[in-house]
């Protein structure tokens, strides 16, 4: 949890209290080009989508065919995604990636050859662009998210087409996404299991970084501190992912089982109660063994975690005899897979109103530029659809962000011209560049990745024709500058009033899971509970439904908090209830670490 109860300033004068006036929310301008540290596992997206670009550009070249540079590039694009995942659920994931691509393609291709008329093109691009918002941010693909399917959806839309061409079109993209397919699950040749070695090495150096600042400290007056939120964030990702990760072999097996006896230990510094730099640099140490291929250390558990983690086995193990799939996850009656996805797209859903936001936005983006006479409304609407985030706050902060970043491009376009014109073998060279420069630097923050993806862009139209440079740059900086000002208006305009709702829900929901696991701290937890039974009804072992809970809650708290986040950032909202938010979390963060305490006291060293 950030430091979110005491607010100060604007900020404070906009958000406390508890009652249901609309108030305006302050719009940061500073903090919107700082830079951050890189992702970790940038490199991974940045070489997969290199690979998987140059193989078929490259093929093109030799063929004589740079004409169809989008269609492969729409399937290779795909190989952006997944690289947080575990290898098998990357596979399922990385299959639905593509498919939907190609499907997107299908449909913008398809009405591109049906009609000409450019006012109903851009509004079948934004329906389009408003589909892609909803299903990434209700199926959580992760980054990059919706912006790449948009952006050769919108561009495909304006691609003369003729019908008959359209399915062998599709099969080049569908070949390409095979291709990315291939390129991303390749490393699991090298390093099967490295991906939950990543994600239980995050766990073990947040855990590191809370021992250092002291445990203890964090339930103060302001609530829990960012370390701890950090702690139980980066725990509650790990056991998500390991709970995705087959047993299939004897070896996997034990692997798996050696990773969770690691994060069992990370997780047990939510509750030591004062600051321990010896516990801290042991946890920072296994981090290290864990990112750098070593052994797996040997690590000794108390008897409630060595409990906890034999019923976790045994339901794998049940789990995957009947079914022969990825074990489920470590609490029962939480939906996952389909039924998820589609209890976030119900009704009321606080996705439907960014969807409307897309959608209007998008299509009044790209008529403006129509207006004004650009010949290349699809960069409105790609500029519209990239800056609706969360909340209007971080899309406000994106719209300038890509403002900026696409002004910066576009003047390393132009100084690049002469290069680019010496042909096609030099634009793909420059393509490639370009796209590895993206993902090196957009983690940093999304300004900076700007510049090397509007360059990138505007290279995959001058593949098919050549446009004037003058035109191309003007065109492409007044379709940007339209794009953000009407996005960011439609965004102000449309509010997202659920968001305050959401806040509700998800403080019903941890006060149902701090009452079920303190009825079960207590004694009092037994059959009468049904959250903490098993599959069939019939209650399990104690430490493996005191897990059960501790993921209940966790997850809770951490809905909680991206809740408050986003509601927090809408400019007209009701005031967040913050007294409310700061002390559930305060209770439910005692209640997860008497939770953990209870499996891990007393802490025994390796």
């Amino acid at each position: 949890m950030g430091k979110h109860a005491r607010l100060t300033g604007k900020r404070a004068a906009t958000t406390s209290g508890s009652g249901g006036a609309v108030r305006t929310r302050p719009l940061p301008i500073r903090s919107t080009v700082l830079l951050r540290r890189p992702v970790d596992i940038w490199h991974k997206p940045a070489l997969s989508a290199v690979v998987a670009l140059g193989i078929p550009e490259f093929t093109l070249l030799a063929l004589g065919r740079m004409d169809l540079v989008l269609y492969t590039s729409a399937g290779a694009m795909c190989a952006l995604y997944a690289h947080g995942l575990p290898y098998a659920a990357r596979a399922r994931t990385l299959m639905w990636v593509v498919l939907g691509m190609v499907a997107s393609l299908g449909a913008a291709l398809t009405a591109a050859s049906l009609t000409t008329s450019v006012p109903l093109l851009v509004l079948l691009a934004s329906l389009v662009a408003a589909v892609h918002k909803m299903v990434c941010d209700a199926t959580r693909v992760g980054p990059p998210g919706n912006l790449i399917f948009t952006f050769i959806s919108a561009s495909a839309f304006f691609v003369p087409q003729r019908l008959g061409q359209v399915p062998f079109h599709m099969a080049l993209a569908l070949g390409a996404g095979g291709l990315a397919w291939l390129v991303c699950m390749a490393p699991a040749l090298v390093r099967p299991r490295g991906p939950e070695r990543i994600a239980t090495a995050r766990a073990l150096e947040a855990a590191a970084g809370l021992l250092r600042s002291g445990p203890a400290a964090a339930d103060g007056p302001g609530g829990p501190d960012r370390a701890r939120h950090a702690t139980a964030a980066a725990v509650n990702a790990a056991w998500q992912t390991l709970f995705q990760v087959p047993g299939r072999t004897p070896a996997a097996t034990a692997a798996r089982a050696g990773l969770e006896r690691l994060l069992v230990r990370a997780e047990s510094a939510l509750a030591a109660p004062e600051a321990d730099t010896a516990e801290a640099e042991r946890y920072a140490a296994w981090a290290r063994d864990l990112r750098r291929g070593r052994p797996l250390p040997e690590i000794t558990l108390t008897g409630a975690q060595a409990g906890e983690l034999a019923g976790i086995t045994a339901e794998h193990a049940d789990h995957e005899q009947a079914a022969g799939a990825v074990p489920r996850g470590p609490a029962p009656g939480r939906p996952r897979g389909l039924p998820a996805v589609l209890r976030r797209l119900a009704p009321g859903s606080p996705l439907l109103p960014i969807a409307a936001r897309v959608a209007a936005g998008c299509a009044l983006a790209g008529w403006a530029s129509m207006a004004v006479g650009v010949g290349h409304p699809y960069w409105a609407v790609v500029t519209a659809a990239s800056i609706y985030q969360a909340n209007t706050t971080l899309s406000w902060q994106r719209a300038l962000q890509r403002t900026l970043g696409n002004l910066l491009g576009l003047l390393l376009f132009t100084a690049l011209l002469p290069v680019i014109h010496t042909g096609h073998l030099a634009m793909i060279l420059l393509a490639l560049t370009f796209q590895f420069c993206a993902e090196a630097s957009i983690t940093r923050n999304y300004w900076l990745g700007s510049v090397w993806v509007t360059p990138m862009a505007l290279l995959l139209t001058e593949f098919a024709r050549q446009l004037p440079a003058r035109t191309l740059v003007t065109d492409r900086w007044i379709d940007t500058v339209v794009g953000a000002a009407v996005g960011l208006a439609c965004c102000v305009l449309v509010t997202n009033r659920r968001a305050a709702d959401r806040i509700e829900i998800a403080l019903d929901q941890v006060a149902a899971a701090e009452a079920a696991a303190l009825r079960l701290l207590d004694g009092d937890g037994g059959p009468g509970d049904e959250n903490l039974r098993d599959g069939d009804g019939v209650p399990d072992d104690g430490a493996r439904r005191i897990g059960w809970a501790r993921d209940r809650l966790a997850a809770s708290l951490m809905e909680l908090r991206e809740a408050v986040e986003v509601s927090a950032g809408e400019w007209w909202q009701r005031a967040v209830p913050e007294e409310r938010v700061a002390l559930a979390e305060q209770r439910g963060h005692r209640t997860l670490a008497r939770l953990v305490r209870r499996l891990s006291a007393p802490a025994l060293a390796a």
